[in-house]
């Protein structure tokens, strides 16, 4: 059986590290039309326009590229108790810090691949300026009049040096569960799909071909539909921003995709927002062989090599 779902309410924020902040916080208002909120030091915080909380992406200026950290919500602060107790049984260690971006008290913690992540309750909800108010009260923030409007953070892929043990301390510290995976001939588990919630997917491990540890694959950002992916493609076209693969339709997860470099070197991902629900209770995982993978993506386009080579912070090749 499946873990339970419940302890972590969703995916709350991320924190990308850019050495180019200026070009980066302009992609990601200019052509993902995100709202900047404020500034802090070498931070900028930004958000998606159906956010509830204060911030989705904080940019933080660095010598190189690649995530600083994942922030989960509990759904309540019983259930982050829990979760900091299961970390600590797991043999994982943490500490407690100040809340960033309108969160409260934060246990700071790391997978063991040693990516950063923040679990916090507290929150502050956001309440839009005159300027941006919307014309629908169940509506955070008026919907934005540049780019293509993203409406969430939709989920994180982590490169990982170990799959499997990174994935076992989500399912068994943080309560996710798994929903598709690629398993290789040789039985490696190569790539992870795991959710927190009844969406398919929130947080995703792929395996590190440089056998590195703590590096990014990409974020992703759900625009309103197909067409605002389309629009974006013409939009990065338009602007000089790379545009690495699709738009296409993933077999895994048959998620709607287009994959794009910010200036900053960060690979970022527009998916469909109607990714499917997992709604039963006693999902089986479904296995991916290292034959069906080779087919390449649900209409044939073949996984592009950068696909499996790119990452960040970029590492040097031997």
């Amino acid at each position: 059986m499946p873990n339970p779902l419940g302890d972590i309410a969703h995916l709350g924020h991320v924190e990308l590290l850019t050495p180019k902040l200026d070009e980066s916080v302009w992609f990601f208002t200019e052509i993902l039309g995100m709202t900047e909120t404020k500034r802090e030091g070498d931070s900028v915080f930004l958000r998606t326009f159906d956010n509830y909380e204060q911030t989705s992406l904080i940019l933080t200026g660095h010598e190189t590229s690649g995530i600083k950290k994942m922030a989960l919500r509990a759904s309540s602060e019983d259930a982050l108790a829990r979760r900091v107790k299961a970390v600590e049984e797991f043999g994982m260690s943490g500490s407690w810090v100040d809340g960033v971006a309108g969160t409260g008290p934060t246990y700071l913690t790391q997978d063991p691949d040693g990516h950063d992540i923040a679990l916090y309750y507290e929150t502050e909800w956001y309440q839009a300026p005159d300027d941006l108010k919307p014309g629908l009260k169940n509506q955070p923030q008026a919907k934005p009049n540049r780019g293509i409007g993203v409406r969430r953070l939709d989920h994180v892929n982590y490169l990982g040096k170990n799959v499997k043990a990174n994935t076992d301390f989500l399912e068994n510290a943080l309560g996710a569960r798994p929903t598709e995976q690629i398993q290789l001939d040789t039985g490696e588990i190569s790539g992870r799909w795991t959710t927190f919630t009844h969406k398919s997917y929130d947080v995703v491990y792929s395996a590190d071909w440089t056998g590195s540890t703590g590096r990014l694959h990409h974020i992703a950002f759900a625009p309103d539909s197909r067409d605002d992916i389309l629009r974006a493609a013409d939009l990065a076209l338009d602007h000089g921003v790379h545009i690495e693969t699709g738009p296409h339709k993933h077999a895994i997860q048959q998620t709607f995709f287009l994959y794009l470099y910010e200036p900053g070197g960060n690979r970022i991902e527009l998916c469909n927002p109607l990714t499917r629900l997992v709604m039963a209770p006693d999902w089986e995982v479904v296995t991916w062989t290292e034959a069906e993978r080779a087919k390449g993506q649900a209409w044939g386009l073949k996984t592009i090599e950068t696909f499996h080579t790119h990452g960040t912070p970029p590492v040097a090749k031997a």
